[in-house]
């Protein structure tokens, strides 16, 4: 019985002593490409299957997040909005004048460039003036006054949630508000935004209206307070509804972003159908790799076992061909024999030399190793540059020679401070040099020495120039803050005590040119603080623009009213001359503000007392064009581009210390955000004027 199932088992099973390579190569190769294959094909499908459907909620529950969030921002916008609408002296001046009549073309103009549906302006709980859609102004009336300055409404008269701002409006009780219907045509263009279709859908639909196969997600998401996602394969979509409360806790609406699913399963199933043609590509190329590889194989095995033989016998010239199958005891013991007469006498060798160079050439630092009498015997590559020599100009020399450092009260430390010596008794030492070997500046390097082994002693050198000029350019410019910030604190301080201590003495006169000097002082420092921190944003990229429609002459008047009091104090005169018909430029307000106040702060320091800084502008094509002149002696023709250079410090006589020299370079950096450009120049007049350009809002 068992003579014939062994039969059967070689009848079967052939003998692998009398079998090809050739032939175990191509059996090995496809039963592996079919196992892999196959198992990875397999799994790959389901796992891409499985991201796939992972993908395409991640993608709606992001759509719906982001419109959720350009939600708060609308707000904030609308709060920007009503407060800019506040602000402007025409409707503080109509309202303080009572004229109701004139409001509405105003806020109609307003509303329609600020991009919101409705403004109005309200006297307690009556309606002024309105401009838009007919709304229940005193449900939101009410809206407001439960939430914030920003607030969220649902309004009876209509099935349209409201998201609005109020600002107030002088000191009469007057309030402005603005507001914006969260309706299908704001959806439309919060789709286009995120890239998946957005519907808006009112809380009270949700809770009045039919169950859907949509209201169970709905429940969901206010169960969550965050979101809610899944795939409803009855309307092959992917949703996600996201609710919206108000800051009094109460829900508005829902958002609902939807994304088609074969936005994701078609891709899906073009990829699982190109991995299973590329499998079976893969495993018809593997059976004819493994025939060609066989068949190169088998041939050269008897001239491997020859030329393994001669390695055996010591002949180290034989090269060793590609080997076989039916030679493979042979080779086995030829190189055993091999291995036996070679591995311990030259692979162990090379290995760690090989090692030993990959390490000492793949690490950072300068590496040198000297002997007894600190001759250089080695130098790796990052010690060569560092040095500014080569490893042959190197080795050999004595080690102070090459490295050159500085000498201390005019002896050389290798005479008496050396880390090498130090470490021979200590185990180990350290020390910080100023090295001369490379041309230019001295370079400073910490050195560590370890103890000496086998009449040889490793150095490790870093590099730390870089690193001191880094610590140096720190000190600089905090000692500079430290003396800027100092002087106008001084001077408040010397106010205040001048105050507490004349307090029901002096007159209102002394009094109010106290406190003007404190508000002076309060100016300084805040434009310090300003700049210095719109520089770091700047810096690390943070700093962002809103483009919208500015007025420049808004622009310039709020920058008036902050640099009043520093003109007053010497004495100034601003000259405003804007041409009534200038073009809008797109841009953000509050930074063109900066940039103007930078200028006017300026000016004011350099122009002399008694004189008159002059604010000007014209319309070009596509472009508006501004200055500021004063009548100072203004920076040198030479100094370029360098005078909006970072921390460049202003020459000449000033009235109050230079700054940080951040307010040209923060002009600058402003402008080129806003796609246009500054200059200065000498007019002919001899004045000194720094001109924008900025360009004009399309159509304007």
């Amino acid at each position: 019985m068992r003579a014939r199932l062994a039969h059967l088992w070689s009848s079967l099973w052939p003998d692998p002593a009398r079998t090809s390579l050739g032939w175990w190569l191509v059996v090995i190769h496809l039963g592996l490409v079919l196992l892999v294959g196959g198992g990875i094909s397999w799994y790959a499908s389901g796992m891409l299957r499985a991201l796939a459907d992972e993908q395409g909620k991640a993608r709606v529950q992001l759509a719906a997040t982001t419109a959720r969030e350009d939600l708060r921002r609308m707000g904030e916008d609308a709060l920007a909005t009503a407060r800019a609408l506040a602000d402007r002296p025409t409707l503080q001046r109509l309202t303080a004048e009572g004229q109701s009549d004139a409001l509405p073309p105003l806020l109609r103009r307003s509303c329609e460039a600020s991009g919101v549906d409705a403004c109005a302006v309200l006297s307690g709980k009556s309606v002024v003036a309105v401009s838009g859609p007919a709304l229940d102004w005193q449900q939101i009336l009410t809206a407001s006054a439960e939430q914030s300055a920003t607030f969220m409404a649902l309004p009876a008269t209509e099935r349209v949630p409201l998201l609005g701002a109020r600002a107030a409006l002088g000191a009469a009780g007057m309030s402005v508000y603005v507001v914006r219907r969260l309706d299908q045509k704001l959806g439309r263009a919060l789709s286009a935004q995120v890239g998946a279709e957005i519907r808006l859908i009112d809380y009270r639909a949700y809770t009045s209206g039919p169950v859907t196969a949509f209201t169970p997600l709905y429940s969901a998401a206010l169960a969550d307070g965050h979101s809610a996602v899944q795939r409803i394969d009855p309307q092959d979509v992917y949703a996600c509804a996201a609710p919206v409360f108000a800051s009094s806790g109460e829900a508005i609406a829902l958002i609902e972003a939807l994304l088609p699913t074969s936005a994701v399963d078609t891709p899906t199933r073009h990829l699982v159908r190109k991995l299973l043609v590329t499998a079976l590509i893969l495993g018809a190329l593997a059976v004819l790799a493994g025939l060609i590889l066989g068949e190169l194989v088998a041939g050269p095995v008897r001239a491997l076992t020859a030329a393994a033989t001669r390695l055996g016998a010591g002949d180290f010239s034989a090269s060793i061909p590609p080997g076989g199958a039916a030679e493979v005891g042979a080779l086995a013991r030829t190189m055993e024999t091999m291995r036996r007469n070679l591995i311990d006498l030259t692979s162990t060798l090379r290995r760690r030399e090989a090692e030993a160079q990959a390490v000492l050439s793949g690490i950072v630092e300068g590496v040198y190793a000297v002997d007894r009498n600190r001759i250089i015997r080695y130098l790796n590559p990052q010690a060569a540059r560092l040095l500014a020599v080569t490893p042959s100009q190197a080795v050999g020399r004595f080690c102070g020679d090459v490295l050159q450092p500085r000498n201390e009260d005019g002896r050389r430390p290798c005479d008496f401070r050396c880390p090498i010596l130090q470490a021979r008794s200590a185990g180990s030492a350290k020390a910080v040099e100023h090295l001369g070997a490379a041309p230019g500046e001295p370079r400073t390097a910490v050195i560590t020495s370890s103890a000496q082994v086998d009449d040889l002693q490793v150095q490790v050198i870093r590099d730390e120039t870089e690193l001191e000029a880094v610590r140096r350019a720190r000190d600089s410019v905090l000692a500079n803050i430290s003396h800027e910030f100092r002087t106008p604190l001084a001077a408040q301080l010397a106010s205040i005590e001048l105050l507490l201590a004349g307090l029901e003495q002096l007159p209102a006169a002394q009094q109010k040119e106290l406190v003007t000097s404190l508000e002076r002082g309060t100016l300084r420092l805040t434009q310090l603080i300003d700049n210095l921190l719109e520089s770091v944003r700047i810096e690390s990229g943070q700093l962002g623009i809103r483009r919208q429609s500015v007025a420049l002459a808004e622009v310039v008047e709020d920058a008036r009213a902050l640099v009043r009091s520093l003109l007053a104090q010497r004495r100034q005169t601003l000259a405003v001359s804007l041409p009534d018909d200038l073009p809008l430029v797109a841009g953000d307000k509050p930074r063109l503000t900066q940039v103007f106040v930078n200028l006017l702060a300026n000016a004011n320091k350099f122009a002399p007392e008694d004189s008159t800084v002059r604010i000007g502008a014209e319309a070009r094509p596509g472009q508006v064009l501004a200055w500021v002149e004063d009548e100072g002696p203004g920076p040198a023709a030479s100094d370029g581009e360098a005078l909006f250079a970072r921390f460049r410090r202003g020459g000449g006589a000033e009235p109050e210390a230079a700054g940080l020299g951040l307010g040209l370079w923060l002009v600058k950096s402003i402008i080129d955000r806003h796609s246009g450009s500054v200059a200065f120049e000498r007019t002919a007049a001899g004045r000194t004027r720094f001109t924008l350009t900025l360009p004009a809002e399309d159509g304007a």
